[in-house]
């Protein structure tokens, strides 16, 4: 019995910590947004600040960083998806605009359920594909009432949500065996070395309009890096170990919730927001709601 509820209190937790992310995620885009600079060099300023701020914190609270040998691999593979990710997100934001970014970006939960049973050998769960349809046809609402949308940043959104997706699948399988703290260290410094390596020639043969961030872009990347990478990697990666990674994804379709709605306040993309907005939201919320309880009822069924 104690066990039980010891098991269903650190879910009750998981699901907290899940969501705060969520919520600090959701005010990525309009960061991203306001940080006047390519993605490559957003991004590449991101893991500057977010490495050293994690390293930082390893040190104060003397939690190691040792990687078991087995698991180096896998985490390198899983940084450079995430660091294609960003890429592609801020790509996206860049080429578009948050609402459209985000509400694309939701398709993270439907190849979510296409790719983990593929890839983790876990039984494919027809209710979870309906979930996922269900989140899908509110992104659908909020994008086609909202007008036009532009093409390049519809792909990369897709591409986004596609790497978002196996992002957290292959976490899962590391972060019950290595610490959160040593896994978001060292696939934030995988993106490090990644993109200063390939930075000059980027400099070079694309030639951004602006390479060193305003003191506006730098208090905005700290926001970033700090609020929004730092602390959400370390909650996010805490809470799959209690978590499935449909789970996270399908819950990730909050975020452009919270991301258009701040876009709506801050950068008056009313135009996108109509009636669609809220009926959209509307069949978001009620997938996420769902999937919660039939997953809560299903955890207590196994204990």
């Amino acid at each position: 019995m104690l066990n039980h509820y010891h098991k269903q209190s650190e879910i009750t937790r998981a699901y907290i910590q899940m969501h705060i992310s969520i919520l600090l995620w959701g005010a990525t885009g309009v960061l991203g947004k306001g940080i006047d600079l390519s993605e490559n060099l957003l991004v590449w300023y991101r893991v500057i600040i977010t490495s050293i701020s994690l390293f930082i914190f390893a040190m104060v609270t003397r939690q190691s960083l040792k990687v078991p040998r087995q698991y180096l691999f896998s985490i390198i593979t899983v940084g450079t998806i995430l660091t294609v990710h960003w890429l592609f997100f801020y790509g996206a934001i860049k080429y578009s605009n948050v609402s459209i970014t985000l509400s694309i970006f939701s398709s993270s939960s439907l190849f979510s359920a296409l790719l983990e049973p593929i890839i983790t050998g876990k039984k494919f769960d027809k209710r979870e594909l309906i979930y996922s349809t269900m989140g899908m046809a509110g992104i659908g609402i909020i994008f086609y009432t909202g007008g036009s949308a532009n093409y390049a940043g519809i792909f990369m959104g897709l591409l986004a949500a596609l790497t978002s997706a196996l992002f957290n699948i292959l976490n899962k399988k590391i972060v019950t065996h290595v610490p959160s703290i040593t896994v978001s260290f060292y696939e934030i410094f995988t993106g490090l070395v990644l993109l200063t390596l390939t930075m000059p020639f980027y400099v070079h043969y694309i030639h951004p309009s602006k390479i060193l961030p305003s003191t506006s872009d730098w208090v905005l990347l700290f926001i970033l890096a700090l609020g929004c990478t730092h602390i959400t990697m370390i909650l996010s990666l805490n809470a799959l170990r209690y978590l499935t990674a449909f789970t996270m994804n399908l819950s990730l379709n909050l975020e452009p919730v919270y991301g258009i709605a701040l876009a709506f306040i801050i950068f008056g993309e009313n135009k996108t927001l109509g009636p669609g907005f809220f009926i959209g939201t509307l069949l978001i919320m009620l997938s996420v709601i769902l999937h919660s309880y039939f997953a809560g009822r299903k955890t207590v069924l196994d204990v």
